[in-house]
């Protein structure tokens, strides 16, 4: 039954292709205003999605994505300064409704010269990891990450203020977020979750999560600075940066005294470096988590934690490149947090490790690409898969198969608790 599903999903995509190509009898209109410069483009998506296995806690629902997109993209300059805008409307049919996802409305513009300045609703990223952030406290979307959206959607966007400034030897990057911007996390709607406190899976509406968030006033923003710059080391060059940020934990992870959700206080320090090893590139970056709320006795709260992430990339043959990376989490005060927590069964371990592996295969002049990315803890006994394959048909045309294979030893580990999570999609994406 779940094969027949996904085989009715797919060639509904399929349905797409004629109509979409059609489209190409509208010509080389741009829909560009050539008296401001203007420009539009975009694109319109179908995208599909269904269980692998049936997950109780919601009821047998078995569609994790239903949804035809339309996106629409545009900028323009009044002097000199750019203006962006860049937003979806999208027709959900798991959450049921028409739904709006407005990820850039901005203005950028120089100050003086080498200091710029970003104000409005944008995407923001840094780092160095490969799908794994441990100084970028950018809000993630988890739920567009795990039911198969293209993964810019992994990528929240917020309303901030991002100043530049680039000299000689360093630059600098200072971002304001007024209103603490969350995760879109996991909470009990598309996909169910584990809760130590119930010991089994929850799910809405029962389930759904509806922590306390930090009150919307000046003293409650966020703040991330980066200072980054290039050396040369053994004839390489090699980049290096320095992270810190003021806010909140970006998921609700730390429980009041009335037994409520809320996100807690947290400051993070962090350096990286990145540069040419062998015939490969190669990274490392660290982070330091310091929780304000956090005594290391009050299992209620994250306790603090060390982070660390090794990296390194190369092409193993042509159009073959393979990347691998170690991941650890190191909490501090574990025997403090182990005399009283009254002996949970669901108690992290000290240091989790994590390893990734990401392959991409290019084929077919480019318009085939295979793709793996694992996720696997020897910890934690759980893993994590995104096999997919992309196919452009031509330059406004594609389509992308895919799967969110998940499998876990245990309930209440981070992978292990969306096992009943695990999924197959397909998108196709024409743009104009």
């Amino acid at each position: 039954m779940k094969r027949t599903a996904l085989a009715a999903l797919l060639c509904a995509q399929a349905l797409y292709v004629s109509p979409l190509f059609a489209a190409d009898e509208w010509g080389e209109d741009e829909w560009a205003d050539e008296e401001t410069g203007s420009s539009w483009h975009g694109f319109i998506e179908a995208h599909s999605g269904a269980r692998l296995q049936n997950d109780t806690a919601l009821q047998d629902d078995d569609l994790t994505a239903a949804e035809v997109r339309a996106r629409v993209e545009t900028e323009t300059y009044i002097n000199d300064t750019r203006l962006s805008f860049k937003g979806d409307i999208y027709a959900d049919g798991v959450d049921g409704g028409l739904q709006l996802n407005l990820r850039e409305a901005l203005a950028e513009f120089s100050l003086s010269e080498g200091v710029d300045l970003k104000a409005g609703h944008q995407v923001l990223t840094w780092g160095t990891g490969d799908l794994l952030f441990l100084n970028d406290m950018f809000a993630k979307d988890w739920v567009s990450f795990f039911s198969g959206r293209d993964d810019e959607y992994l990528k929240a966007p917020s309303t901030s203020l991002r100043l530049s400034a680039y000299g000689e030897t360093a630059n600098v990057e200072l971002v304001w977020t007024p209103v603490f911007t969350s995760d879109e996390f996991i909470e009990g709607e598309r996909f169910s979750y584990f809760s130590p406190l119930a010991g089994q899976q929850l799910a809405a509406p029962a389930g759904k999560i509806n922590p306390d968030s930090p009150s919307e006033t000046l003293d409650r923003s966020e703040w991330a600075a980066r200072v980054f710059g290039n050396v040369q080391l053994a004839g390489n060059t090699t980049e290096w940066a320095l992270y810190g940020y003021h806010g909140y934990w970006k998921q609700p992870n730390a429980l009041s005294t009335s037994g409520n959700a809320y996100f807690s206080p947290l400051n993070v320090f962090g350096a990286s470096i990145r540069g040419s090893l062998g015939v490969g590139l190669a990274n490392v970056e660290v982070a330091y988590y310091d929780g304000a709320d956090d005594q290391g006795n009050d299992p209620r709260v994250m306790n603090n934690q060390v982070r660390l992430l090794l990296g390194y990339e190369q092409e193993i043959r042509p159009r073959l490149t393979m990347g691998v990376q170690y991941y650890l989490e190191h909490l501090q005060d574990y025997s403090q947090l182990s005399a009283n927590d009254g002996g949970s069964i669901y108690r992290s371990s000290q240091n989790r490790h994590l390893w990734t592996l990401r392959l991409n295969y290019r084929m077919l002049q480019d318009n085939l690409t295979l793709s793996w990315f694992s996720f696997w803890s020897p910890t934690d006994q759980d893993s994590y898969h995104r096999p997919s394959i992309k196919y452009r048909f031509n330059d406004q045309l594609n389509l992308t198969v895919g799967a969110n294979l998940f499998d876990g030893e245990y309930k209440h580990t981070f992978f292990g608790q969306f096992e009943d999570a695990s999924n197959a999609y397909a998108r196709l994406r024409w743009s104009y």
